[in-house]
């Protein structure tokens, strides 16, 4: 395993700390700004927003430089806007540094995808992936409770004075430990673009908006479900989110393992698996036991297809997977909102606490549709150069750049 890949984890740590640990200091923040909770609330979305256009609009800008010193450019932004919301005097500077810190977030993980797979061997490239992806899920365990512990303890601005800390380090990390990657000669942003002329590049971002609006839509009011439906005391939430996110953690590098092997026959197992969990969690939620399992379930099979879905558009977009990767992961944050939306829908409309649970399910698998759909479209058609990946892959150890590095999904 190339050490580099653990720099990329930790600077995916710090990003995913950035984006998780504010969750438990809003009733802190708010108070000390004199803000109602819904607007301290704002430094959520705004935060979720700003990644999707940054996933797109800065990943466009930068499509055409060395992909190491990007990386390097986007630790010192992301550096920066946790400095700005940790000295921030005011609510809009905050919000300010969000929104600087943000706008790194995309931009990075697409990239960084790009980066990784590019530093092992084809047949190990998911893998790769799901390291550098594990620095998230790290944080998406770690980040809520361990952000509030010492958000409490010594003020809400620590919590970003210690993200700060961590991202100078994955700096330093990356500066010394991740070969050079320069951008392959004749890139351009009209190049880059033309990835989406291809079915399958649209189609692969369906599918990432679908399966974690599915996973989103169940989790984005699960304190609700857990307490109001499942029974369980309010201080109780905390440690079952820790254990959902043990789950992410482990389904990561599984997820990251199956694609390896076999990318679309793994992502249709791992969302039709995903339907049924969350279908069997809105039968069972009343039971403390069977609430427990599912949670957990949720957690491992949701985020087992994050590396097979950052792959399967890489490998479509192959001689543009920068731009594509970035896509994908403005793909997971429509997705987040998308959920969080049409469950609110369900809540509003009277259907209980467990409803979030069969939206979740619903759009679940109208993600399996679509990938279903799409892969027999591709299995079907001539290989073409519009829609189809590259059918041959170098040697183990080859040189050649990670987009011409493809295996035949």
């Amino acid at each position: 395993m190339p050490v580099g890949l653990l720099a990329l984890a930790l600077g995916g740590f710090g990003i995913g700390l950035t984006e998780f640990g504010i969750i438990g200091l809003l009733p802190e923040v708010a108070a000390d700004f004199g803000v109602s909770e819904p607007v301290a609330g704002y430094l959520v979305s705004g935060y979720a927003l700003s990644v999707a256009v940054g996933a797109i609009g800065l990943t466009a800008a930068i499509a055409r430089f060395d992909r190491k010193k990007v990386l390097l450019a986007l630790m010192v932004l992301f550096v920066a806007g946790n400095l700005i919301s940790a000295i921030a005097p005011v609510y809009p500077a905050l919000m300010a540094g969000r929104v600087v810190a943000a706008l790194c977030h995309g931009a990075f993980f697409g990239v960084g995808s790009v980066v990784a797979a590019d530093m092992v061997a084809p047949n190990r490239r998911a893998g790769a992936i799901a390291l550098m992806f594990a620095g998230l899920t790290a944080a998406n365990v770690l980040g809520v409770p361990l952000g509030t512990l010492l958000g409490q303890q010594l003020g809400w601005r620590s919590t970003f004075w210690a993200i700060t800390v961590i991202g100078v380090v994955a700096l330093a990390g990356i500066r010394l430990l991740v070969p050079p990657t320069p951008a392959p000669s004749g890139t351009s942003l009209r190049g880059e673009l033309g990835a989406f002329r291809r079915p399958q590049v649209w189609v692969s971002a369906a599918v990432t908006v679908l399966a974690f609006g599915g996973m989103f839509g169940a989790f984005t009011y699960i304190a609700f479900t857990l307490t109001e439906v499942s029974g369980f005391a309010a201080a109780t939430v905390p440690w079952l989110l820790v254990l959902f996110g043990a789950g992410t953690f482990a389904g990561n590098f599984l997820g990251g393992k199956l694609a390896d092997r076999a990318l679309n026959t793994s992502l249709a197992a791992i969302l039709a698996l995903l339907t049924a969990v969350l279908a069997v969690f809105a039968l069972t939620a009343q039971s403390k036991v069977m609430t427990i399992v599912s949670l957990l379930l949720m957690g491992a099979v949701g985020l087992a297809t994050a590396p097979g879905l950052q792959l399967r558009i890489m490998r479509y977009a192959q001689d543009a997977p920068t731009m594509a990767s970035g896509a994908n992961i403005a793909a997971f944050n429509v997705g987040n909102a998308l959920g969080a939306w049409l469950s609110g829908l369900a809540l509003g409309a009277g259907f209980g606490f467990v409803s979030p649970l069969w939206v979740g399910a619903g759009i679940t698998l109208v993600g399996l549709a679509v990938l279903l759909a799409g892969s027999a479209l591709s299995t079907h058609r001539p290989p073409h150069a519009t829609d189809s990946p590259a059918r041959e892959t170098p040697p183990a150890g080859s040189s050649t750049p990670a987009r011409q590095q493809v295996a035949q999904p």
